[in-house]
């Protein structure tokens, strides 16, 4: 009997030690991923504390599983007040991820409460996109905003009145827009779009917005204009060339065409003088007429 006192002593002691259990375990575990993006959630502690509950977060991936069934610390997530931690950067596989979860406040501490099942990111719920559609020239330029990173976006276009006709496009999300050239003036396009990943998670389609493109009252005028203007440099040209033919100035020829001066040998002020022997030189004498009286 003094040993089964003893013990059950020693057992109600061991209840005030700080490492004991002592909190209750959170509650309403879930996991919250749209679009890539996952956060875990709980329900707050609603226990009796005279400090503020912090909560921290540890996940299992395949890789730990492997080296002995290890727990990592979501960095993130550790001694959080929130009742929620985002996980996005931790789970970056597409393995199952168990996740667990405990509560402390000062010295005393829950014990885990694991997520059941376990999650994969493959399970992510996606949203329709963030669609903006904007008309550039005769150019459709589509925009999305907030795309799951490696999701690839569908964006189908077609002329009013003709979808049997339209065409589709695939772009991956890093992209973010969609340029849609080369299209009829004054017809009006139609947009729409949904995102894939993992070609098997499909979202619901954006509603169809329609723009039109740039239409016969802007380019009534675009075209005629372009021509007279092209017609009145071309007229300003000639008619420049002609008057410098008309008026070209003998010294502004001089000024571009410079004749080459001749060679010393070719100028005509030089005394030539050319030797003779003396039997060959001509006999001159003076000759005086006198008139008969």
């Amino acid at each position: 009997m003094g040993m089964m006192r003893m013990m059950r002593m020693m057992f109600l002691l061991s209840f005030t030690n700080s490492d004991v259990w002592m909190l209750p375990s959170p509650t309403s575990v879930s996991m919250e991923s749209v679009d890539m993006r996952h956060v875990l959630k709980w329900r707050p502690l609603q226990a009796q504390c005279s400090a503020v509950v912090l909560y921290s977060v540890q996940f299992q991936g395949e890789f730990e599983l492997t080296q002995n069934g290890r727990w990592v610390e979501a960095p993130d997530c550790q001694m959080i007040p929130h009742a929620q931690c985002d996980l996005t950067s931790d789970l970056g596989s597409d393995s199952d991820y168990n996740l667990r979860i405990r509560a402390q406040c000062g010295s005393q501490r829950s014990t885990w409460t694991k997520l059941r099942p376990p999650f994969n990111r493959r399970d992510t719920v996606l949203m329709a996109p963030q669609m903006a559609v904007t008309m550039a020239g005769d150019a459709l330029q589509v925009s999305f905003l907030q795309l799951p990173p490696t999701a690839v976006v569908v964006v189908t276009v077609w002329k009013k009145g003709h979808e049997l006709q339209a065409a589709v496009y695939s772009m991956p999300a890093e992209q973010g827009v969609l340029h849609v050239a080369a299209l009829q003036e004054g017809a009006q396009y139609c947009v729409r779009a949904h995102t894939v990943l993992y070609t098997r998670i499909n979202s619901s389609s954006t509603d169809t917005e329609c723009v039109s493109i740039a239409g016969r009252a802007d380019g009534a005028w675009r075209r005629p204009t372009a021509v007279s203007v092209s017609v009145v440099i071309v007229s300003g040209f000639l008619f420049a060339a002609f008057w410098s033919v008309a008026h070209w100035q003998q010294s502004a020829c001089r000024t571009h065409f410079l004749k080459e001066p001749l060679p010393p040998s070719l100028e005509s002020g030089w005394d030539i003088h050319i030797p003779m022997r003396p039997e060959e030189a001509e006999l001159c004498h003076a000759i005086h007429v006198i008139a008969a009286p």
